[in-house]
Order: structure tokens, then C-alpha cells, then sequence
């Protein structure tokens, strides 16, 4: 049986602060991860050789709900440059900066799958689904189809990234229930 991602409602997350060096705007949750997924590979490594933003990492953290450190600690890096970075208003290296926008691809592909299976953003429970608060306790769970490995064990490379969007891919077709 597919997992029905509407029914995992979770409380909406307050819209997360994100920052370049020239702007502060105020961005929803969850346009973080939609507006990531919805770029095209080439526009993705793009993104990643311009450089990501590090504060960018706080953004996500906190629309996920989840401590930085720990976020950290789950991409694989390294606590006290990423703070640096963070402090200085700097870039994340590429492999660093990729492991971020790998981790907001899934979430928007969690969002991206709610929508359509619910019918878009006005069906049933879409609006309110917070796909990055979701995904956060998600992938704290063991799952069976990754050999009893939780999903966060997997994030900090790119092919278990792409064995964690797989698998959400066959829960939405109901090959993997």
C-alpha cells in the first residue's frame, strides 16, 4: 500500500529567513525545496559552482526543525567551518554546497508528490503539508528497503541521496509499501 503523504500532516514551520550577501527576504519553508526541485540538473551544478550561501544552512535547519548541528552533522560537515562560513557571510565549498541543495532537492520532492497526488496546491491537506518537516522525521526512521539504514544515514553522499529520492519515487508508486 502507498504511503498517503497528506495524511502526515505536521504543524506548518514559521517562513525561514534566507540571506544572500546583498538582501534579506523572507522565504516560505517549503519554497526551499520546491524551487530547488523544480531546477533542471544543469541549473542545480550551476548553483553549486556559484557558490550556496552558508546561511543557506540555517534556513534549512529551521524549516525543518531541526538544530544546525544536527543538520550538519547528517550532510557530513564539518561543524566549526560551516559556523565560520556562516559568521562571515561566505560560500560553502562545492562538495558542501551540494550535499545542501541534494538535501533541499528531496525535499522538494516530497512537496512535489503531495501536490500531485492531492491535486495540486488547492487539493485535499496540500496546502498545509510542510514536506520539510516530514521529511526531517522521516528520515530519522529505519527503513527496510535501505537494508534497515534510517534515510539521514544516506545524505551525505551523492548516490545514497539518489537511492533516498528512488525510494521515495517507488512509495508514490506504491512499488515499495
Amino acid at each position: 500500500m502507498a504511503a498517503n503523504f497528506v495524511d502526515a500532516q505536521v504543524p506548518a514551520a514559521p517562513a525561514a529567513v534566507a540571506q544572500d550577501r546583498t538582501a534579506s527576504y523572507l522565504l516560505p519553508p517549503r519554497a526551499l525545496g520546491a524551487q530547488t526541485y523544480r531546477l533542471s540538473p544543469v541549473e542545480r551544478a550551476q548553483r553549486v559552482k556559484q557558490g550556496v550561501p552558508a546561511r543557506e544552512l540555517v534556513a534549512v535547519s529551521q524549516a525543518m526543525g531541526l538544530p544546525r548541528e544536527q543538520l550538519m552533522r547528517v550532510l557530513g560537515l564539518a561543524r566549526s567551518t560551516v559556523e565560520r562560513k556562516i559568521a562571515q557571510r561566505g560560500t560553502l565549498s562545492q562538495p558542501e554546497g551540494e550535499r545542501l541543495i541534494g538535501l533541499e532537492r528531496l525535499i522538494g520532492q516530497v512537496d512535489a508528490m503531495v501536490r500531485e497526488s492531492a491535486g495540486g496546491d488547492s487539493g485535499e491537506g496540500a496546502a498545509d503539508f510542510d514536506a520539510a518537516r516530514w521529511f526531517a522525521r522521516w528520515m530519522a526512521e529505519p527503513v527496510a528497503a535501505l537494508g534497515g539504514m534510517a534515510p539521514q544515514d544516506l545524505l551525505d553522499t551523492a548516490d545514497g541521496r539518489e537511492a533516498v529520492s528512488t525510494l521515495l519515487l517507488q512509495i508514490q508508486s506504491g512499488a515499495y509499501a
